[in-house]
């Protein structure tokens, strides 16, 4: 994690990462103001509150109350040696609680991450740097020796490499790489997590048999969605790229949109049109992309080649991002490999779909065929050690398709977890269903999935697939769990040379009769490849280009960002075409505009529900706003401030609405209750004087918005790269 600090007044100091800033300062007598806590004293907190959050998953995860158990932390400093110091913890437990639990909660204290980094004694490199914002030297730890070649099945070049290659290549574009965390909790399984330091929005998960292979997982996962855009998926690309000479590559294509809204000829073909408007309800400002808003440009459309004749084929910006999400995405060593990759995740989570919705019972695989792949055994068996028994199926549908699954039941909580992967190897295919399946998680992070059903219509719903394909947390059949298998098993192989593999996998798309299209990407300096399979690949309903497309940002982003800046009638405007969208008024207003606003402000929280609410405030429309606050108190998962500000509201708005009562007989107590600063800002917003409380005034310009312009510096970095190779002017 980068931390950015800026020196304030005097001895104060302003620590910023992520979302975060922290203030410290001296005490007094070291000629400090006593503002804030001193960096050291952070440090001892931070202990303290690391071995107190290990003892809240410990009792969340088994129903233990918490409200009775106190922990406390006293640092004892050796007199001789200021260095030398001894942190003891203690904590008070209820006298009802079992041995067991006290033992585990002791032993949960002892996992906490600040104590065991402290005891191995981190390593300090300190260095000037000419510029820390263009310092691009990786983050990466442990980077393996580039002396050493190892090589494993599936890659063209060894893995110290293409760890050297893709790493160099991030360094390039400027981008600091960090790796926020590893997991190995069982053998041959390794994941971790890595993240542009300067813009954490933008993050890869890796996964593989040993730690090598899994940090050349995580950066190519990283550089595959740099280089399809996907990490600005859906976002607001800010005016100065929506008005440049392109907006997402220099080879894009733009569709002027038709009088009659009709969709332009040239876009698409007849294949995709009869999948994707077949009754021609699907009009081109439907296809107007969220990134730029342009309508008077049109629709942006990407160049993808049909992989059975070499013809280019235009597919909509909005139609991708819309349906495919990342699947269909790869980055590899050559272009073969990453189109291996690319179709093996395309059929993983095809049939992965097929065997949920139709509810199939998989062949188990022979314990002979098992014992061939130790390393892999070592795991499962590590995973039934802890009491997680584990099934490992035969996926391939009766040796059509390469993909196997492996499947944790959870007796403790009941849940279970079925984890699918695919390569033409099925010793990979099988490496990568367990590797996925413990990606990022802790064993207590396994009590986190939902027990299988019998009730099919819960699993066939679509957005169930959406979650299995977010994080494989989707509802399960208990159909899938027969000892009568639906298929035989068949030890299959479609193994061979990487093109070799690559012509195997588009043959199996060519005998189900489906076509596919490629956009190959090669300017950062990796072979990456996009691949979609119209009517095979999508994660969402095709019906969403018409009934949930994301461009709806477009009736509502300038607007709501200019909110300040509103007319009395431009609100109710606003309100009344709100109210039209039929939106989820549960839904956040980040996910509607496509900005990334910070996690910890009120825009950052603010659903649609509050903002009507808000603009009912506005315009002097109590008993609306009235209906709301109690909705918003019902439902309320904002922050506990917040809360008490619209407890203060709906109280303060029975008043005004009550013509029997009069505020001047409640304000003392009013105050007494919910604070003088709150009950001034409810007041201020029913009298007109304080308007949209909380929200802090931006425009088009995003200014304030910290988190979004980090995600903007992220693109902007890829923009003029591109740019640059292409030659192309910046603006228009």
């Amino acid at each position: 994690m980068e931390i950015k600090v800026n020196y304030l007044d005097n001895l104060r100091l302003e620590a910023k990462f992520d979302d975060f800033t922290v203030i410290s300062d001296q005490p007094i007598r070291y000629k400090g103001d006593g503002s804030a806590p001193g960096p050291f004293d952070y440090f001892l907190a931070s202990s303290a509150m690391c071995a107190a959050y290990f003892v809240k998953v410990y009792c969340n995860a088994r129903d233990i109350p918490t409200e009775n158990i106190r922990l406390s932390q006293n640092n004892i400093v050796d007199p001789e040696n200021r260095y030398n110091q001894i942190f003891k913890i203690q904590i008070e437990l209820p006298e009802d609680l079992s041995d067991k639990d006290r033992t585990g909660i002791l032993r949960a204290i002892d996992r906490c991450t600040v104590k065991k980094v402290v005891q191995t004694g981190p390593e300090f490199q300190i260095e000037a740097v000419e510029n820390i914002d263009e310092d691009t030297q990786a983050l990466l730890m442990g980077t393996p020796d580039s002396g050493q070649h190892t090589w494993i099945e599936g890659k063209d070049l060894p893995l110290e490499e293409t760890i050297a290659n893709m790493t160099q290549l991030l360094a390039n574009l400027g981008m600091k790489i960090e790796i926020a965390s590893w997991r190995n909790i069982v053998p041959n399984v390794w994941s971790l997590h890595i993240r542009d330091a300067a813009s954490p929005m933008c993050f890869a998960n890796g996964k593989g048999s040993t730690r090598e292979s899994a940090l050349c997982s995580a950066l190519g996962e990283f550089i595959e969605r740099l280089s399809c855009n996907f990490f600005y998926n859906d976002q607001f690309f800010g005016e100065q790229i929506a008005n440049s000479s392109f907006v997402h590559y220099p080879n894009e294509r733009w569709f002027t949109l038709n009088e009659d809204d009709t969709l332009p000829e040239g876009l698409l073909d007849e294949h995709c049109r009869a999948l994707y408007n077949p009754d021609g309800e699907l009009h081109g400002s439907q296809l107007i992309d969220t990134n730029s808003g342009r309508r008077d440009r049109g629709i942006v459309a990407l160049p993808f080649t049909r992989h059975s004749d070499g013809e280019t084929v235009y597919f909509p910006s909005n139609l991708l991002e819309n349906l495919f999400l990342s699947n269909g995405m790869s980055a590899g060593n050559t272009l073969p490999e990453a189109e291996v990759q690319c179709l093996s995740e395309i059929f993983e989570r095809a049939v992965k779909r097929q065997i949920l919705e139709q509810e199939l019972a998989l062949p188990d695989v022979p314990q002979s065929v098992l014992d061939q792949y130790p390393s892999i055994v070592a795991g499962i068996q590590a995973l039934e050690a802890q009491g997680f028994p584990v099934l490992v199926k035969d996926a391939s549908l009766g040796g059509r398709y390469p993909v196997m699954c492996v499947t944790l039941m959870n007796p403790k909580t009941g849940g279970v977890f079925a984890s699918f992967g695919a390569h033409p190897s099925f010793e990979v295919a099988l490496e990568r269903s367990l590797t996925e399946l413990m990606q990022g998680r802790s064993f207590e992070g396994l009590n986190d999935f939902m027990p299988p059903t019998f009730n099919s219509q819960a699993v066939i719903e679509p957005n169930n697939f959406v979650e299995h394909f977010i994080d494989s947390s989707g509802l399960v059949s208990w159909r899938f769990f027969s000892a009568r298998a639906d298929i035989e098993f068949v030890e299959w192989d479609f193994s061979g040379s990487t093109e070799q593999e690559a012509a195997t996998l588009f043959g199996i798309l060519a005998e189900m009769g489906l076509e596919a299209y490629e956009f190959i990407h090669s300017d950062l300096g990796a072979p990456v490849c996009r691949i979609v399979v119209p009517g095979y690949s999508e994660i969402y309903p095709i019906d969403d280009l018409i009934e949930d497309n994301t461009n709806k940002a477009l009736a509502f982003r300038e607007d709501i960002l200019n909110l300040h800046q509103l007319s009395d009638d431009q609100l109710a405007d606003l309100l009344e075409r709100l109210e039209e969208s039929e939106c989820d008024e549960h839904s956040d207003i980040t996910t509607l505009i496509g900005i990334e606003f910070d996690d910890n402000t009120v825009w950052g929280q603010l659903t649609l529900l509050e903002l009507k609410l808000l603009i009912n405030l506005a315009l002097g429309q109590f008993e609306d706003a009235q209906e709301r606050v109690a909705t918003f108190l019902q439902y309320n998962d904002n922050t506990v401030t917040r809360g008490l500000f619209y407890q203060a509201m709906r109280a303060v708005l029975e008043i005004a609405i009550d013509e029997s009562l009069d505020f001047d007989d409640y304000q003392h107590n009013l105050t007494r209750m919910f604070g003088e600063e709150v009950i001034n800002a409810v007041v201020g917003s029913i009298n007109g004087d304080v308007r949209f409380y909380g929200l802090t005034p931006t425009s088009m310009k995003l200014e304030g918005l910290d988190r979004h312009q980090r995600l903007l510096d992220s693109y902007a970095k890829l923009h003029r790269h591109r740019a640059g190779l292409a030659g192309a002017p910046l603006a228009e």
